[in-house]
């Protein structure tokens, strides 16, 4: 690997699944990132766990560090042999003064590469439905400064030949300035009729997009507030027919999401591509037990083991992490049957290539008692249950009913997540979050604590609660949350479906 080098990498816009293959390599990577205000903070997940992290942005006149103290952040990281990643929104070089920093590390004889980034110019009117060129309208485009460097003497941009020399104008940051931009464009030969359309937020879950004319746009932006970008030209029309990211089902709509830090991601990527606002507020962390000691017990017994049942997919990983910790491996399972309680736990299973024996039709503990009475006489069978601290205790009694030999063994414990982060309750206060999803009795309760009573009694009435199934609306409503939204299927997908169906 080598050291003493600058990447000066582009970010793209706002959706962090815009960076480059190659930028996403120098994240990870670099002992030190330097990152701006329009990066988004998600892209920072992939750091290395030992990597500095200095945040550099300049938003508005409120400017964290001048470019001359970046410049000379970089050089000073650069000479301790260190690999420096410079992360910037959009294109390093497309008014992000990427190329004043390149020369500065050239003068310093610091190497350096850059890292191309997709510009807003072209990713933001994407987003909003309008492509920069079309045969039909234009095949012509330019990028433009909204804000030239104030100490210039007079502006570098000739109005009287752009005006009318391209076909699509694409302003950045001109949101203070739209006035004059519009005063010049008009001025100078462009029609008062010429389409324009203002994006905030472009590529990301807040996008706001307004419309207009050169004759009313000043007007209708005047609540749009920075960072935004400008197109103007007749390909504005377009968005009529191609405004893909702002028709799906849960644009605009913002969600909580409960889970563990660890599992939220798969629900979280389900909801945001269906253009939700995820916020992630875990309530719960998964822990090993207090004492390993009943575990390895079941696990040196598993040759007498008749059945093995997993109702979560914490307990089929927590069982073969400490199955492989004891030296032992899936060969030990031969002869021993599986069931598992729904689709996500027998996918986790099918991972580690073991063949699911039973899996019930309805994902509750209530349907695994049914359909194994249905598959043979459990008396005298033995059964090994990995499971949670605070799983209910129905289906080991209704086995133990039965005749069976239940081993009810904690695998893993369900603790309070420690959560300093109060945006979300902020959020919920300001009335500007739509569902709070549970997807536990665990994170029905947790989450309750962690807001407080007086907080959830303020809030509640203007929220919609969802909810993956029976047990966990049960926990709710009897906490005196009302569950407006209920999984028909009790998996993620089913909890998402029914948030589509509901708010969609």
């Amino acid at each position: 690997m080598r050291n003493k080098i600058v990447y000066l990498v582009g970010s793209g816009p706002g959706d962090p699944g815009l960076i480059t293959v190659k930028g996403l390599e120098c994240i990870k990577k670099a002992n030190v990132i330097v990152y701006d205000y329009l990066v988004n903070y998600s892209l920072l997940k992939n750091a290395r766990d030992d990597a500095e992290i200095i945040y550099v942005g300049k938003k508005g006149n409120q400017h964290t560090m001048e470019q001359e103290d970046i410049n000379q952040l970089l050089v000073d990281k650069a000479m301790e042999n260190k690999i420096v990643t410079r992360l910037k929104g959009g294109d390093p070089y497309v008014f992000g003064r990427g190329g004043e920093e390149a020369l500065v590390l050239k003068e310093h004889n610091i190497p350096f590469e850059v890292v191309p980034g997709i510009t807003a110019a072209i990713a933001t009117p994407n987003y909003a439905g309008i492509p920069v060129t079309h045969r039909a309208y234009t095949s012509t485009f330019g990028l433009i400064t909204g804000h030239e460097d104030p100490t210039k003497d007079q502006s570098d941009i000739d109005w009287e030949k752009l005006s009318t020399g391209l076909g699509t104008l694409t302003f950045y940051m001109g949101i203070k300035n739209l006035p004059n931009i519009v005063s010049q464009l008009v001025k100078h030969g462009r029609s008062k009729d010429t389409p324009v359309a203002v994006i905030r937020w472009g590529t990301t879950t807040a996008q706001e997009t307004v419309t207009g004319t050169l004759s009313n746009i000043v007007e209708k932006a005047k609540t749009i507030k920075p960072p935004a970008i400008t197109i103007v030209g007749e390909v504005v029309n377009l968005r009529e027919h191609l405004n893909w990211f702002e028709s799906r089902p849960l644009f605009g709509k913002t969600v909580v999401v409960t889970r563990s830090r660890d599992q939220a991601s798969e629900f979280s990527e389900q909801l945001t591509d269906l253009g939700a606002n995820v916020l992630e507020f875990p309530t719960i962390s998964i822990t090993s037990p207090d004492d390993f000691t009943p575990l390895d017990k079941e696990i040196e017994r598993l040759e007498s083991t008749d059945w093995i049942i997993f109702t979560s997919v914490n307990g089929v990983d927590c069982f073969f992490h400490r199955l492989s910790e004891l030296d032992g491996d899936v060969r030990d399972l031969k002869g021993v049957k599986i069931c598992s309680i729904g689709p996500a736990t027998t996918e986790r299973i099918k991972g580690f290539h073991i063949k699911v024996d039973c899996q019930p039709p309805k994902y509750v503990a209530e349907s695994v008692v049914e359909v194994l009475k249905e598959i043979e006489d459990l008396k005298g069978k033995r059964i090994m249950m990995p499971r949670a601290d605070i799983a209910r205790s129905y289906l080991p009694e209704e086995l133990q009913k039965m005749g069976a030999d239940v081993a009810d063994i904690v695998a893993y414990k369900t603790v309070a997540a420690t959560n300093g982060d109060n945006s979300v309750l902020d959020k919920l206060k300001d009335e500007t979050v739509d569902i709070v999803t549970f997807t536990s009795s665990s994170t029905v309760r947790n989450f309750a604590k962690i807001v407080g009573e007086d907080n959830l009694s303020a809030f509640k009435g203007n929220v919609q609660f969802a909810s993956i199934g029976p047990i966990t609306t049960e926990t709710a409503e009897e906490m005196d949350i009302k569950i407006s939204i209920k999984a028909d299927e009790y998996t993620i997908p089913g909890l998402v479906q029914a948030i589509v169906d509901k708010i969609g």
